[in-house]
């Protein structure tokens, strides 16, 4: 027996909506002339309609609009069609339902009836009313789930909209057009919009969609989640489209759009997809990095083993746990450098580059574990065979994307068990971001509950809180992003981890010195502060400034570093630029941090330790 879908409202609430992209932008790209009735392919050409709907489901999407954007008879009559209103709304409604099944939600797409004041006058608002109501009537009759009223330019006009589609007591979604400048088409601001909707008893999820690229939608959704408690659904365009041999084309591509829209479900989007220029690979991309979100996730919670009374165990002591945790203890600056396991068996190359930096007095060697989600030898098993062959710490990254719970646990019993102290906990990057698209994340827990499994080891409590004897003597650290897009939320988070038993933290790359300043002044106010150990990363391109910049998740280059690296003219003048930023931006704030991690970029040691003046 096949178990019933939940009620739209509820769907949204329990987890994010993965809604479809464009439907005039996919017609356009199969041949249909601009100066078609999209609406009424509906009925023409149904077969292309529901392909073009078919595509999006198989892509991922929960949510199908209606190819009835202007399906009403004030938008119809421009073509003569002001007739088949009725039939092609129930066309619509039929073909997204054919497409989407019954596991998914169809929305019943309602575009506004004009952008004009004079729409509204009271001698209008009569026939106002009855072009929306045949509208709706049509599309409820074809079987909707819910009403989806979007790109409107004010809040009179959806008012109107929404007051209409209640009479059919279906779910409403009312979506807005804004400008860059955070105006509508008539000049109504974000605050205005959205406390009008947001005491709307009729509306229930409220959404942002069009008006320009992902970059400046989310400019105006930081905004409009502070005067609404309503559920939230963001479909930005591709981008603003340029034209091209008399073609309009959208210059974005699904990855950046996908990074932007990552950025709007940690705000507290309920609901994503996509407007002008996005295609069903947009929504595919999109859909596979937000459901692999360990935000999107629900997380096993992990109670917190550390007994309150008396110790029952022997506690290692920070200063006894490394010889790192002794130079962090002590206050002594720590030194690192982060080298990349192979993508080989053979590890003769990174072994040389541990040696080099042990030569040069460096602390440990940071190992990340499947950067950017991809496969190479197990970091773990680099990590002890550096420690045994080369004698030097190692800072073992540990990420909750590709194991469960009873792994990351005999992982950790097991690296400890081998002599490892140093652990790195990460939530980690979605497989999407990786060389393997069809790869799912596990993500029982994040970086918070894995830190209190940790502390619990260390205090000789398993997850289940069995006894584990002796304890694990763990060195426990944290990520930390000082140029987060949402900074309340990465410094709850930050503090959160702390509380489950953080001991130091480890930044992303910093290149913004005064951005992690700001950070650093903030997280000192806390009741418990760590050592801070700055992420380095000495640029060595301009090109590869702007490959971490837009595609390197929680990295900020700013423009001013952008445009240094712009005017180098060799590429030994790039490299030594990108050396004489890093060691600025470590001098900067030399007073602010325990210590520095410097990436060796390309396993480049020689510049990692040119950073550091070794």
């Amino acid at each position: 027996m096949t178990a019933m879908k939940p009620n739209f409202l509820d769907a949204i609430k329990e987890t994010p909506l993965i809604f479809d992209g464009a439907m005039g932008t996919v017609l356009y790209e199969s041949g249909v002339f601009i100066n078609t009735c999209y609406e009424q392919l509906c009925l023409s050409n149904p077969d292309l309609v529901l392909s073009i709907h078919q595509r999006y489901a198989d892509a991922g999407a929960d949510v199908m609009e209606t190819n009835t954007y202007g399906a009403n008879r004030f938008v119809l009559q421009s073509h003569g069609l002001s007739e088949q209103v009725r039939e092609i709304n129930l066309a619509a409604a039929g073909l997204a339902r054919q497409a989407v099944g019954t596991g998914g939600y169809v929305a019943g797409s309602v575009g506004p009836v004009g952008n004009k004041i004079e729409l509204f006058s009271e001698t209008k608002l009569a026939e106002l009313r009855e072009i929306y109501r045949e509208q709706i009537a049509a599309l409820v009759e074809g079987g909707v789930d819910l009403i989806m009223l979007e790109t409107f330019p004010c809040s009179d006009n959806v008012l109107l909209a929404a007051e209409i589609a209640a009479e059919f007591s279906l779910p409403i979604v009312a979506s807005f057009i804004f400008g860059s400048n955070r105006l509508t088409p008539v000049a109504e601001s974000v605050p205005t919009v959205f406390a009008a909707v947001d005491q709307s008893p009729v509306i229930d999820v409220v959404g942002l969609n069009c008006g320009g690229g992902a970059a400046a939608l989310y400019t105006n959704f930081q905004e409009a989640v502070k005067y609404t408690r309503k559920p939230f659904v963001v479909m930005p365009n591709a981008g603003l489209p340029q034209t091209v041999q008399g073609r309009m084309i959208y210059m974005s591509n699904p990855e950046y759009f996908t990074e932007y829209c990552k950025n709007f479900i940690k705000l507290g989007a309920r609901g994503i997809g996509g407007c002008c220029g996005t295609t069903p690979e947009y929504i595919r991309v999109m859909a596979k990095a937000i459901k692999g979100l360990s935000a999107v996730k629900r997380h096993i919670v992990i109670e917190c083993r550390v007994p309150e009374t008396a110790q029952e165990v022997a506690v290692t002591p920070l200063a006894e746990k490394s010889k790192m945790a002794a130079k962090l203890a002590a206050g002594e600056q720590v030194l690192s450098i982060e080298i990349t396991p192979p993508r080989s068996i053979d590890l003769t190359a990174m072994l040389a580059r541990a040696r080099q930096c042990k030569e040069a007095g460096i602390d440990a060697i940071n190992l990340p574990d499947g950067p950017r989600a991809s496969a190479r030898i197990s970091p773990m098993i680099a990590a002890i065979e550096i420690e045994r062959q080369v004698g030097i710490e190692t800072v073992l990254h540990y990420c909750c994307r590709d194991r469960n719970l009873i792994g990351m646990q005999s992982d950790l019993l097991g690296g400890a068990g081998a002599g490892l102290r140093n652990y790195l906990i990460v939530t980690g990057d979605p497989p999407k971001l990786g060389d393997y698209p069809d790869a799912t994340a596990v993500f029982d827990v994040d970086a918070v509950g894995l830190t209190q499994v940790v502390m619990n080891l260390n205090h000789g409590r398993d997850v289940g809180g069995n006894a584990i004897s002796p304890p694990t003597s763990i060195l426990c650290g944290i990520g930390a992003n000082p140029n987060a897009v949402d900074m309340e939320h990465e410094i709850e988070h930050y503090f959160n981890k702390i509380r489950a038993g953080a001991e130091f933290a480890i930044t992303q790359p910093v290149f913004d010195a005064d951005a992690f300043l700001r950070f650093v002044e903030r997280v000192s106010k806390f009741e418990r502060t760590i050592p801070i150990l700055a992420g380095v990363w000495p640029l060595v391109s301009y090109r590869n400034a702007e490959f971490m910049r837009t595609e390197v998740p929680g990295v900020v280059v700013p423009d001013a570093v952008l445009e240094r690296m712009s005017r180098a003219t060799t590429k030994e003048d790039a490299i030594r630029t990108g050396v004489e930023i890093s060691q600025e931006i470590c001098e900067k704030i030399r007073g602010a941090v325990a210590g520095y991690q410097v990436s060796a970029p390309f396993g480049n040691i020689n510049l990692a330790l040119r950073v550091l003046g070794r």
